[in-house]
């Protein structure tokens, strides 16, 4: 009887004993969300770590999110926090965004929208749909700065979806953030049938002229110019936006090849790993709100991706047929598969068609679109 009133207090101390069905449900999301990120290739180095960390979230008694337990009389601490909500304070204090748009900034070549400035226009295009998901939050009963902070998924940017979410609405952070980097994993599956619906098979097989060269001395001034002008623009987008130019300036000035590295690879792939984790362990699919969320999100992705379609259109027409509307899909700031997915369907069309470099120009300019737009939305709203 000893022994099984031992096993017994034993099955009774598990997480099996533990277990909910809410947390059940959200471990068997992680499981898809692996599936997909491992076997589909989805935003693997993004989807995996979320995924890890709903998972580690979920099994009961972990307390891997626990805040520290702090001696009210000493303030000393008794009892030290969960792994988790230690990596969520660079989140919470919004350190973590800002890091990734260094990383990104260091691996971005803006050449492409310096040889063709007129494709800030598509980038700008598709920040739309940011602004129309705002209005659609706010009808389905969201707060102002909870609408702000949805929208802002329309931009593909997970990072700049975690910034403001972080200061507009920390309760939904964990399913925006989710919400953000799911859509950036699902652009190859999204996007296409958007961009072939709102366009013809005669524009879709347009090829376009080679870009000119860009100099070295328009490289470095670029991003020096951007941060001053947006910096004084739109203080609240510095962070990001400041991170994204000094990035770039670090790899394209020529002078700092070690610090250029180091924000490409070790650090980034650092901050993606303790990020990725963190934001998956806040995330709570079960919430109604969640779910709205998430809907909410994939209109705000939609609209971005038509809207930038409808604006190459535009353009294609003034230019008299030259630019292929297929870039302008890539003015969301998913950055690099949007360009990508601009040159699989139009290499589907017309085998001659080599689009990637093109569309890496409003592809660019949505990363500094949605900066703004983050900007102008924590001014109005913060």
């Amino acid at each position: 009887m000893a022994l099984l009133d031992k096993l017994q207090t034993f099955l009774g101390s598990t997480g099996f004993a533990a277990l909910s069905w809410e947390q059940l449900v959200m471990i068997l999301i992680a499981c898809v969300l692996l599936y997909l990120g491992i076997q589909k290739k989805f935003e693997p180095l993004l989807l995996v770590p979320i995924s890890f960390g709903i998972l580690l979230a979920n099994l009961p008694l972990g307390g891997i999110m626990d805040p520290p337990v702090i001696n009210p009389v000493t303030g000393l601490t008794e009892t030290a926090g969960g792994l988790m909500y230690y990596f969520y304070q660079g989140v919470s204090f919004v350190i973590f965004p800002p890091l990734i748009f260094l990383g990104v900034g260091a691996m971005t070549d803006f050449g492409p929208l310096l040889a063709n400035p007129k494709t800030l226009l598509l980038g700008a295009a598709a920040q739309f749909g940011i602004f129309a998901t705002f209005i659609g939050a706010a009808i389905m009963g969201f707060s102002p700065a909870e609408s702000g902070a949805i929208a802002i998924i329309g931009g593909a940017d997970g990072p700049t979806a975690i910034f403001l979410a972080s200061h507009l609405a920390p309760e939904l952070l964990g399913a925006i953030a989710v919400a953000a980097y799911s859509y950036m994993a699902l652009v190859p599956v999204i996007q296409p049938p958007i961009m072939r619906a709102l366009t013809t098979k005669e524009e879709r097989t347009i090829v376009m002229e080679q870009l000119r060269p860009v100099s070295r001395t328009e490289r470095i001034l670029f991003p020096i110019i951007v941060i001053i002008i947006g910096g004084l623009l739109l203080p609240p987008a510095i962070p990001l936006l400041g991170m994204l130019m000094f990035g770039n300036l670090l790899k394209e000035c020529g002078v700092t090849d070690r610090l250029s590295k180091t924000a490409q690879n070790d650090l980034n792939n650092i901050i993606v790993i303790m990020l990725g984790l963190a934001v998956g362990a806040t995330a709570n699919f079960v919430d109604p709100r969640t779910l709205a969320i998430i809907l909410l999100g994939l209109v705000a992705f939609a609209i971005g991706t038509a809207t930038g379609v409808l604006m190459g259109k535009i353009m294609c027409k003034m230019s008299g047929g030259k630019i292929n509307p297929l870039i302008g899909s890539a003015g969301v700031s998913a950055v690099p598969m949007a360009a990508r997915v601009s040159q699989v369907v139009g290499k589907e069309e017309n085998p001659q068609n080599f689009l990637l470099m093109h569309a890496m120009g409003p592809n660019v300019a949505g990363v500094i679109g949605s900066a703004i737009a983050a900007g102008i939305l924590l001014s109005l709203l913060g």
